[in-house]
């Protein structure tokens, strides 16, 4: 995909600034020049194309009360597809990765609960036949990482 300078600078915005108002790509138009309209369509562009794959927000879980765990599962390969549809369905699923090692799924989830994280794996356990290893957090980490695309 071809990006402008334009495309760079929204890029930018995207990751740390992106406004919290009822008409952020008009905000972002104003910011960057353009018409709201124009901004609009890049980001699908960019969408539609892969190279973003999520807006969103980012919370402090344990900040809101909820609990977040590590999980790993040893899935073979015929039943790959299914044990991560499964996964993917759990709404506090925030991240799965498929890894080159004998625990093949990776995946991240946050609950309101221990007892709610807990019902969710035994869950995913009953319904693929799969262990799922539980590796709760016990300390918070987090690291902010933005492409700076654009030299400004």
């Amino acid at each position: 995909m071809e990006l402008d300078e334009l495309d760079l600078r929204l890029l930018d915005i995207l990751q740390t600034d992106f406004p919290l108002v009822s008409r952020p790509y008009a905000k972002m138009a104003e910011r960057l020049g353009g018409t709201e309209d124009e901004i609009f369509e890049r980001v699908q562009r960019m969408r539609q194309s892969g190279l973003v794959r999520r807006l969103g927000a980012n919370f402090q879980s344990t900040k809101l009360g909820f609990v977040s765990t590590l999980c790993a599962a040893k899935v073979p390969e015929d039943r790959l597809d299914a044990f991560v549809t499964d996964v993917n369905a759990q709404p506090g699923v925030t991240h799965n990765y498929l890894r080159d090692h004998a625990y093949n799924v990776w995946f991240t989830l946050i609950s309101p609960s221990r007892e709610a994280e807990r019902e969710t794996l035994e869950g995913i356990e009953r319904r693929t036949g799969i262990d799922v290893l539980n590796l709760p957090a016990t300390k918070f980490f987090k690291i902010r990482v933005d492409f700076k695309m654009n030299e400004e």
